[in-house]
């Protein structure tokens, strides 16, 4: 590990978990944390910005991304593409900044299998009725959308083994304080140390 590395987070959850609002409180509170910004065919919902909360791109652009081998993980989501550029996240990382990737458990599973150093963290709500509140309260999907959503969430929940931390978003304020607490003892990790302390090491050994 060099010394500018930063460390890839994977963060997944059930649409209406929370995660879009716990990784923005987070960024937040230490900006030095980015975000992967992805590549989607999805609609604009109000109040996204290009090149902010996505690249919204149409579906021969995505195609022809594909076809460049420019995606580090891809998935169809609710017949929508979704997809991670390789090189700005190296080069993220390369800058020594902290990323995290918000995707679900299938490109988690694609990143893993390239990027096996990242660290995954998986949000759940706190219960099945508090999910469907939430996803409900939005306003923005008819109750045949929000039945698929809850079907869709279930089997999305079952992948949450796969990941290295769980937190649970019941109160808000608790879960954000536990995804800092994940954040903070990564850099606690002895590789992290050495990087920070190289010369205080050096002395107390000397």
């Amino acid at each position: 590990m060099t010394h500018s590395t930063g460390t890839l987070y994977i963060v997944s959850a059930p649409s209406g978990a929370g995660k879009t609002s716990l990784v923005k409180a987070l960024v937040d509170a230490q900006p030095s944390i980015r975000v992967s910004v992805s590549h989607t065919t999805r609609a604009m919902r109000p109040g996204e910005v290009n090149g902010v909360n996505y690249h919204f791109v149409d579906r021969a652009e995505f195609l022809r991304m594909i076809e460049h081998n420019d995606f580090l993980e891809q998935a169809e989501v609710f017949g929508n593409l979704y997809g991670t550029s390789q090189s700005h996240l190296q080069q993220t990382l390369d800058e020594g900044h902290d990323l995290i990737l918000e995707i679900d458990w299938q490109g988690a599973e694609q990143v893993r299998a390239v990027m096996p150093a990242a660290t995954s963290i998986f949000i759940l709500p706190p219960t099945q009725q508090a999910l469907r509140q939430r996803l409900t309260n939005r306003g923005q999907d008819s109750d045949e959308i929000i039945e698929g959503r809850m079907r869709e969430a279930v089997s999305e929940m079952s992948h949450y083994k796969d990941y290295d931390y769980v937190v649970i978003n019941d109160d808000f304020a608790t879960a954000l304080e536990d995804l800092k607490a994940i954040f903070r003892a990564n850099l606690l990790t002895q590789p992290h140390q050495q990087q920070r302390f190289s010369q205080l090491l050096a002395q107390l050994l000397a």
